[in-house]
């Protein structure tokens, strides 16, 4: 950031002189605030966002709570600015101290996320207006006169906002400007969204949707900490139900954060709030513009921004005063930040609610074990929608054996599926194909001598991208040419694709339905995010026929002519070793299904598995999610694995294998012996070598009762310094486990 004229003032002259000493939280990776002296005549207080100097650098801090450490104010480096905007909060430094607490992360990386947008901190400049003073040209023209007519009633205006307003060009106000009868004024800054307006247009709500209405609003009424799950099946206006608690939270003049799981694909939700309040909220992801960041953070901070609609980095912008939390999507893994500091975003929203002392309000379709156990114990509140909104049915769901219905060779899809998606085509209406698995083909490699293609850097295959004629690596992004010829034997034209991706799935699509409407979704789709955008629409308006999609086609998506959806490989999550396979397995391909069929049209859900007796399986056909969950509740219980139990993964990085393993095994060995806690490891990670870097995994297992963060820090300080290139990486509640 660029200093100005009284930064560079104070850093070339004498620093003012100073009487007292206040600790400052700067954003780098140290354990504590370090202490800056105040100039006489400069005004701070704990929350305070200030520039400091750091080294040979100026950087942005916050003043922080401690009070003065006894250090002589003239030993000390001088505070160089305090910027003009309020301070964060009390509950925001609490917050923040409890984020780094809980994921052994240094609280300067937490505040860092709170001050993403440094240019906010000084206030926004006025923005150049006129004002009407009256008077009358002596030509006047038909453009003229709808100038002042607009202008007649006395309000301010900006000069393109005027002529929008009055239809002219602005060459017509500008004329009027020069003969006197507008006046410059200066005007603060506009709203980057309009204010909501809780009674806009009123839900009609039916049955359960009224009643679920009537217990979270009155959980909102009591002005007081609460967590409320709302539990529903896909399509049963879930969102209509929270709307209604985001409307009282309105009434009583709070703020609102919504988190949603992919903020930049939810063109829909935007509209749908606009729908029902009458503005969009303000939204908040990492496709928003730099200036439009700045904006919205500084109206979350001063109040004039009342509802956010955020990724879960919103979860650190400084409101004025939050008043409810919504977790769209709660189950949804991408809640999980994995760099610098790990945090699962429905879980901090949780204790922001309960230092805010507001309530919390999680929403699913397929609601995370933890969050199931937690509403079986009492600890939260449950609110069910067992049924659709209005006549809408939950879609029919079989299984395909695919023993016995085997694709045809060379192919992936079923007999039995490309029966329904031609049928399905016929009636006008849409089928969605899900795989989630990017690209053309996982692993390619060569006929003749058996070579594969593997990233230089990383222990993964390269995907081809037939579209893109590249092969690509999905860790770290290394991507080269697909080549003609095998590099290790030069034998030409004898490259195989092994396995399908959405890719090759939209290739045999198009052979079998070859006048049939194909679009592919997928997350590295060519044009990002604005291009899934207008493809979403698109599916939306019924312009395509055939839907061939990854997982982002399953987060939420009102596709009105959707009424087929055939899971290509239904195994594909349950083949790994993460103790939460079965669970995302169930959630995503319950959700996926559920984009059929939500308007009423009657559905089906066809899924292809080769383990047609497995028990996710058998609770999605059969639809009986209950009996899922008590299963799996009772293995995680046994296992003592969460909630019932703690883990914390631990993964050591170096440029040789060597070094990190030798620190892994160091580290295991200053692990203290803590009754009802166990550290597994050091093992190489499921995958061994990331960007160049070998990796080495411990896992951390505790019963959940155990400070497993008194027991990390006992050990991280008896362990072996970090040297050279060795990293260490702490993730307090794990969701990966590569």
């Amino acid at each position: 950031m660029s200093t100005d004229s009284s930064d560079l003032f104070g850093a070339l002259f004498e620093a003012p002189p100073a009487n007292r000493t206040v600790p400052v939280l700067v954003p780098m990776p140290a354990s504590k605030p370090y202490s800056y002296s105040v100039p006489d005549g400069m005004a701070v207080e704990p929350g305070s966002v200030v520039q400091v100097p750091l080294g040979p650098r100026q950087v942005i801090g916050v003043v922080w709570d401690g009070g003065e450490d006894g250090v002589d104010p003239k030993k000390l480096r001088p505070i160089s600015h305090v910027f003009d905007c309020p301070p964060l909060s009390r509950e925001m430094r609490d917050f923040i101290d409890w984020v780094a607490t809980y994921t052994l992360s240094p609280p300067g990386l937490v505040a860092r996320m709170a001050l993403r947008a440094p240019n906010a901190f000084e206030p926004e400049p006025m923005v150049e207006g006129l004002k009407f003073v009256g008077g009358e040209p002596e030509r006047m023209t038909p453009a003229r006169a709808r100038v002042l007519d607009t202008a007649a009633a006395g309000l301010s205006w900006t000069r393109s906002g005027l002529a929008h307003a009055a239809g002219v060009s602005a060459s017509v106000v500008d004329g009027l400007i020069t003969l006197g009868i507008f006046e410059t004024i200066f005007l603060p800054p506009p709203p980057v969204v309009a204010m909501p307006d809780p009674d806009f247009a009123a839900a009609r709500l039916e049955g359960p949707q009224r009643a679920a209405a009537e217990e979270i609003v009155s959980d909102i009424r009591k002005g007081e900490f609460s967590v409320s799950l709302i539990d529903g099946v896909t399509g049963s206006g879930k969102t209509e139900v929270y709307f209604e608690a985001i409307a009282e939270t309105l009434k009583r003049g709070r703020q609102v954060l919504i988190l949603l799981p992919e903020i930049a694909l939810t063109a829909s939700f935007m509209e749908r709030f606009q729908d029902r309040f009458g503005a969009k909220p303000a939204e908040w992801h990492s496709d928003l513009a730099p200036r439009m960041r700045e904006k919205v953070w500084r109206q979350a901070v001063t109040g004039e921004v009342r509802v956010v609609a955020g990724a879960r980095s919103a979860l650190f912008l400084p409101f004025e005063d939050l008043g409810l939390i919504i977790v769209d999507e709660e189950h949804d893994p991408a809640y999980k930040q994995e760099d610098r500091v790990f945090y699962n975003a429905r879980d901090m929203a949780v204790v922001r609610g309960r230092i805010g002392d507001f309530p919390v309000i999680l929403v699913s379709a397929t609601p995370s074990v933890e969050s199931q156990v937690n509403g079986q114990s009492g600890r939260y509140s449950t609110v069910h929608l067992p049924t659709r909104f209005g006549d809408a049915a939950l879609p029919d769901l079989h299984l395909i054996d695919m023993r016995r219905h085997a694709p045809e060779r060379g192919g992936f899809l079923s007999p039995v599926l490309i029966r329904a998606i031609g049928k399905t085509v016929e009636k006008r209406q849409q089928a969605l194909l899900f795989l989630n698995r990017r690209g053309y083909a996982p692993l390619t490699l060569c006929r003749v001598c058996g070579h594969r293609f593997q990233c230089p850097q990383c222990s993964s295959w390269l995907v081809e991208h037939r579209f893109r004629k590249q092969l690509q690596c999905h860790q770290c992004g290394y991507a080269e040419r697909t080549p003609e010829a095998c590099p290790e034997c030069g034998t030409l034209d004898h490259l195989v694709a092994c396995g399908p991706g959405v890719e090759r799935i939209a290739e045999e699509v198009e052979r079998h339905f070859p006048e049939a409407r194909t679009i592919v979704l997928s997350s590295d789709i060519m044009g990002g995010v604005k291009r899934l955008r207008l493809e979403l629409d698109a599916i939306a308006k019924g312009e395509a026929d055939i839907v061939i999609g990854t997982q982002l086609v399953a987060k939420g998506h009102n596709f009105p002519l959707m009424t087929l959806v055939g899971i290509v490989d239904a195994d594909l999550g349950l083949a790994n070793g993460d103790p939460r396979a079965a669970e995302r397995t169930f959630q995503l391909l319950s959700q996926v299904t559920g984009r059929a069929g939500r308007t009423g049209l009657k559905s089906h859900g066809l899924l292809q598995t080769y383990q047609p007796q497995h028990p996710v399986m058998q609770a999605i056909v059969s639809g009986n999610s209950d009996a899922f969950y008590e299963r799996e509740i009772t293995e995680r219980e046994r296992a003592i694995l969460p909630p019932f139990g703690r883990l914390a993964s631990i993964i050591v990085s170096a440029e040789t294998r060597h070094d990190a393993e030798n620190h892994a095994r160091g580290m295991r060995n200053a692990a203290p012996q803590v009754s009802g806690i166990s550290v597994l490891g050091p093992a190489e990670a499921p995958l061994a070598l990331v960007r160049g870097r070998h990796r080495f995994r411990l896992l951390v297992h505790g019963r959940r009762n155990s400070d497993m963060q008194g027991f990390l820090r006992a050990m991280l300080s008896q362990s072996p310094k970090e040297r050279g290139s060795v990293q260490v990486q702490l993730d307090i509640d794990p969701q990966s486990f590569l």
